[in-house]
């Protein structure tokens, strides 16, 4: 078996034991396949966490004491080797989200007794048979929403709960042919580049022939909360690019922590991507001369030689309470 096989075994292993964890047994679960200096990663108010200990008092026992009976509902799961460390490293990434019935508050979000999906995006690194590295992302604004308090109504594009991909063919268990993963892995950095030339030359291209170089015309983007989701290259330029490129300046790439792909799927996360100035007021929040992190996941399904759909998570809590604008606090004062 490769080391990519293997570590999807592992993970997917990992995955089904905290399928049946609780708050109580949760830290031993983590402990079962996780190294002695594991780090953890996730979204505001989690943060970085050291050792199992940590994550499970941040995030899974909160979560497990919140959300009755969960489930991972697994939309996207591939692994490869880590562009960003010349390919040293073996990494897995997992999408989807991780639904049940929200029976008691969460970060003072109110529970509804209902069905909650909590977006997700998951990378883990493993070396020597264990997991020594997690980046967990999750989308607590569109938590929020779903328990009816919306911070951002006038989000330009639209708040649903976000399918897996198009072609149902998400999931890569088994082997792939490395050399569709090289070219999913192109087309992404090719991307990158054309986005790093607009920045650089905003009046080279117009928006619509900088996208359509590497997207489909019928591309989905499925935003975090704040934002939305949008849907074919005209709409996504006006529903997200435009406003996102006319109401945030100064632009800083930070580069990424981990970029790859595997067969027609690829993605990357940075701790932070992009750091930027809020001078136009995005979001609706009030313009300052602050700069702000945005630490970022995409993931991506290729088709043909073009991007065909793109799911964004963003640590939406972390990038406003670095403006002042603390939505776990407004949610504690009530």
């Amino acid at each position: 078996m490769t080391k990519i096989q293997t570590a999807k075994a592992l993970v997917q292993d990992h995955y089904r034991a905290l399928s049946t964890a609780t708050p109580e047994t949760v830290v031993d679960t983590l402990a079962q396949r996780t190294s002695d200096d594991y780090q953890w990663r996730g979204v505001h108010p989690f943060n970085i966490q050291s050792g199992v200990s940590g994550a499970a008092s941040a995030f899974w026992q909160p979560l497990l004491t919140s959300m009755t009976a969960v489930q991972r509902r697994e939309d996207i799961f591939f692994a490869s080797l880590n562009e960003i460390d010349g390919f040293a490293s073996v990494w897995t990434v997992s999408m989807g989200h991780l639904m049940g019935l929200f029976d008691a508050p969460f970060l003072n979000i109110p529970p509804t007794g209902k069905i909650a999906m909590l977006r997700y995006a998951e990378f883990n690194r493993v070396e020597n048979g264990q997991i020594v590295e997690t980046a967990l992302f999750c989308d607590l604004l569109h938590l929020m929403t779903q328990a009816g308090v919306n911070k951002f109504p006038n989000q330009t594009a639209m708040h649903l709960v976000q399918p897996g991909p198009r072609t149902h063919d998400g999931v890569l268990l088994g082997e792939s042919d490395p050399a569709e993963g090289e070219k999913t892995l192109h087309i992404i950095d090719r991307m990158i580049g054309a986005i790093d030339a607009a920045n650089e030359r905003p009046k080279e291209r117009t928006p619509r022939e900088e996208m359509a170089e590497n997207w489909t015309q019928d591309m989905l983007w499925w935003g975090p909360e704040g934002i939305g989701a949008t849907y074919t290259i005209d709409r996504y330029i006006e529903q997200h690019q435009g406003p996102f490129r006319r109401l945030l300046s100064d632009r800083a790439f930070n580069g990424h922590i981990c970029r790859m792909a595997e067969d027609h799927y690829g993605g990357f996360f940075g701790w932070p991507n992009l750091t930027l100035t809020n001078a136009g007021g995005f979001m609706g929040i009030p313009v300052s001369d602050i700069r702000a992190d945005m630490r970022v996941v995409d993931i991506y399904r290729r088709e043909g030689d073009k991007l065909a759909e793109n799911w964004i998570f963003i640590d939406m809590l972390h990038f406003l309470k670095m403006q002042g604008v603390d939505i776990l606090a407004e949610l504690s004062a009530g």
